[in-house]
């Protein structure tokens, strides 16, 4: 089948489509990873750094602590302390804080951070305050003391961690902007391959569809995805192939009522003229004319009226039917007659309850049983020669309860299984060259009419349908229940 991606179909973008909210998100998502990723990795970076400063300042204070007081000069001291990038180093040792090096007189701190014991969220509010401090802010800096000692202190300015912090944000914002991207594109481009340009595809072709849902080359191809995407492509393209061939069929019923209702006029003048010289035929007084005038006027009646009411299947509905008890034997001996059937070419053989009778239209009842007859009788005549043994037509009525039914079947062919899915449906259930498939169409819907129904019964030689017709009083769905709980 075509496929309408070829044609040109003017297509109307918007201006933030699926694919611009999908880079947005995909950008939101990015960063969020990103900021869950930054804040705990400064976070450890300056814990790390801090810790470094601490190593550092255990191991000065074991040789300041360990020289007597004053006997350390005092450019070693700042050399010391310059190493650790502290002011000032202080050790507790029970109630005594001893001041190991000083830079000069120690400052007035302003922030104390003890890294002996640090919280997480303690951790995210110091690297935030490493940030966003000046550099000048005095910081006090508590960690566990060498030796005996209770704890080791040292005071620094904020300035050193907060360019060490910078140093290590802006690299990790160079490597999160180059996986980011990275990262981004590749996921963009996934998604946009997997999901946008599928749906755009879509939406084009039910666009195009709209406009001409009567081209079969519109229906959209469907790929060999066998996820959502390839679900919904193949569940579209049936639904349109189904729309196409149902427009098509409803074309062809408005053609068939435009040339019928053309036709409709001089046909019934001609058969009123016919119904006129059949009355006269009446009067002659030849026993057999006397036999099959009844019936020929008969025919004829029936013919004027229908051709009456040639529309009604296409734009209207049947006309309601005129129920009275009708004996069925005889309908169906008055079947037999219309279509001419000879006995030496095929077997008609009637198997019906003794005085069965149907609460029905006579009329519309005859049209059921003469198209059903008249589709089983040329099934059987297309392998000609026939053998009355052989090809045969068989009916049998019995009555349950309250309703009627009625079976009707031939040893033909049967009906393949394309024709089986739209049998009852106009223009779709005829398997012979030039049938229209309106017969069992018109069937259905004069039983539906009835409160009845029709069906093909399955697992049967040839093709068996069943007629089932309640009586005006009888309800068929509690009549079906109650006989398939028995």
């Amino acid at each position: 089948m075509a496929n309408f991606d070829d044609q040109s179909a003017p297509v109307r973008v918007p201006r933030f489509g699926l694919s611009g909210k999908l880079l947005v998100l995909t950008i939101l998502f990015v960063v969020i990873a990103e900021v869950l990723i930054y804040v705990p990795s400064i976070s450890q970076f300056r814990l790390n750094w801090l810790n470094d400063r601490l190593a550092a300042a255990r191991t000065a204070a074991l040789v300041l602590y360990a020289a007597p007081s004053g006997m350390v000069p005092e450019d070693l001291a700042r050399d010391i302390l310059s190493n650790i990038g502290a002011q000032a180093v202080v050790m507790k040792t029970g109630q005594t804080r001893r001041l190991l090096a000083a830079s000069e007189v120690p400052p007035e701190t302003h922030r104390e951070f003890d890294m002996r014991d640090v919280t997480w969220w303690e951790a995210v509010a110091g690297a935030y305050h490493g940030l966003t401090d000046p550099g000048h802010t005095v910081l006090r800096i508590i960690g566990a003391a060498p030796r005996d000692g209770e704890y080791l202190e040292i005071l620094m300015p904020n300035a050193p961690l907060q360019r060490a912090m910078l140093r290590f944000s802006t690299n990790v914002l160079i490597v999160s902007l180059i996986i980011s991207a990275s990262t981004l594109t590749l996921v963009y481009l996934a998604l946009h391959f997997l999901f946008v340009r599928p749906m755009r595809r879509i939406t084009r072709n039910i666009m195009a569809f709209r406009a001409d849902p009567e081209n079969p080359s519109r229906t959209i191809r469907v790929s060999k995805r066998n996820d959502e995407i390839g679900v919904t492509e193949r569940e579209l393209a049936s639904m349109q192939s189904n729309l196409t061939s149902m427009l098509h069929q409803r074309s062809r019923l408005a053609a068939l009522g435009l040339a019928v209702s053309k036709i409709n006029h001089d046909l019934r003048n001609m058969l009123s003229s016919a119904q006129l010289v059949s009355d006269q035929l009446s009067t002659v007084r030849d026993p057999r004319v006397q036999r099959f005038a009844p019936k020929l006027l008969r025919a004829l009646e029936r013919a004027i009226e229908l051709c009456q009411s040639t529309l009604s299947y296409g734009r209207a509905q049947e006309s309601p039917p005129v129920r009275k008890m009708i004996a069925l034997e005889p309908l169906v001996e008055e079947v037999r007659e219309n279509l001419g059937l000879k006995s030496e070419n095929i077997g008609w053989i009637v198997s019906i309850e003794r005085g069965l009778q149907v609460d029905a239209d006579h009329d519309q009842l005859f049209r059921v049983l003469l198209n059903l007859a008249r589709n089983a009788v040329q099934a059987l005549e297309a392998r000609s020669p026939n053998d009355p043994l052989r090809d045969q037509v068989r009916i049998t009525g019995r009555r349950e309860g309250g309703v009627a039914v009625v079976e009707m079947s031939d040893t033909g062919p049967g009906f393949p299984t394309k024709a089986r899915e739209h049998l009852f449906e106009a223009f779709s259930g005829s398997t012979r060259p030039g049938g229209t498939g309106l017969g069992l169409a018109i069937a259905a819907e004069l039983l539906r009419a009835h409160g009845g129904e029709i069906r093909l019964v399955e697992g049967t030689i040839g093709a068996t349908f069943r007629l089932t017709i309640p009586d005006q009083a009888v309800d068929l769905d509690a009549w079906r229940e109650e006989r398939a709980s028995a």
